[in-house]
């Protein structure tokens, strides 16, 4: 049967981040993809020119739509904006019950514009992150959940647990934003990481309630990272949409992207940062 995957997400005018990269991402992988689009964003590779918020009961008939009639076997959420559309999309989470939902808490574009309400954060807090399968958020986007500075490993690992205590069966905190200090050893604070880590690579750490895991990469230099975020958590929840275990699917989740950076560094799109997602020849 083939397999379905739902984004409940923003529109990117650009087609790097969104509904735009996770459908995309969808496909290359071999899923069905369907959308909800929450908002409508004016953007491009420069920044966020302005966003349209859509209501919430429309966000919500959108869901009805796809579920009653598709269906789906995994939902992955991005951009939802208000607390409102946050509250809505957590309550159709819980009614359909689905064993995948995987969730990227977008606040902040790569460009720095702000994609969420402040007064919203607490409804993710509460309502939105119990939902969760995986919740995927950045370091910044974990500072603001758990409204403390992640200044090194420790508080990485901290930062973990709090978002599990808050009710997600699995976090993963990306590490693409963090640089810790090279004087950062074996054996001090939480760190179960040697310092060779910390020299060009980028390590997301995962936390299933229990035990943390590390993922790392060779980090690449290049400012065409549009969409990263996205790509991530797309192509996470349809690899576990195939049938992949957790740790398999994560692994092959940050290779698809590690892949689509490296492309990406070669063939640039826009005057800004550019996009990942992009058919190679």
């Amino acid at each position: 049967m083939i397999k379905r995957g739902l984004t409940i997400a923003g529109s990117d005018s650009g087609g790097g981040a969104g509904i735009q990269a996770d459908l995309k991402t969808f496909a290359d992988i071999g899923i069905y993809g369907m959308s909800t689009i929450t908002a409508v964003t004016a953007q491009n590779t420069v920044g966020v020119q302005g966003i349209h918020q859509l209501p919430a009961d429309f966000v919500a008939m959108q869901i009805d739509s796809v579920m009653s009639d598709l269906g789906a076997d995994g939902i992955k959420v991005g951009m939802l904006g208000s607390a409102e559309v946050v509250a809505t999309v957590a309550e159709r989470l819980e009614f359909y019950n689905l064993e995948i939902v995987v969730i990227d808490p977008v606040i902040v574009a790569t460009s720095g514009d702000l994609l969420l309400e402040k007064e919203a954060v607490e409804t993710i807090k509460n309502k939105l992150i119990p939902q969760a399968t995986i919740i995927t958020p950045n370091r910044h986007e974990a500072e603001v959940l758990v409204g403390r500075k992640i200044k090194d490993k420790a508080d990485l690992h901290y930062a973990a647990r709090s978002l599990s205590a808050m009710g997600a069966k699995g976090v993963l905190i990306k590490g693409g934003h963090l640089d810790f200090a090279r004087k950062e050893t074996r054996g001090q604070g939480c760190s179960p990481y040697p310092s060779r880590d910390l020299d060009g690579k980028v390590v997301d750490v995962f936390y299933d309630g229990q035990k943390y895991y590390e993922f790392s990469k060779e980090k690449i230099e290049t400012e065409n990272t549009h969409g990263t975020g996205c790509t991530l958590s797309s192509a996470l929840m349809a690899y576990l949409c195939t049938g992949m275990a957790t740790l398999t699917a994560l692994a092959a989740a940050k290779d698809y992207v590690h892949e689509k950076i490296k492309f990406a560094q070669e063939n640039s799109l826009g005057k800004g940062a550019g996009p990942i997602c992009l058919p190679k020849k």
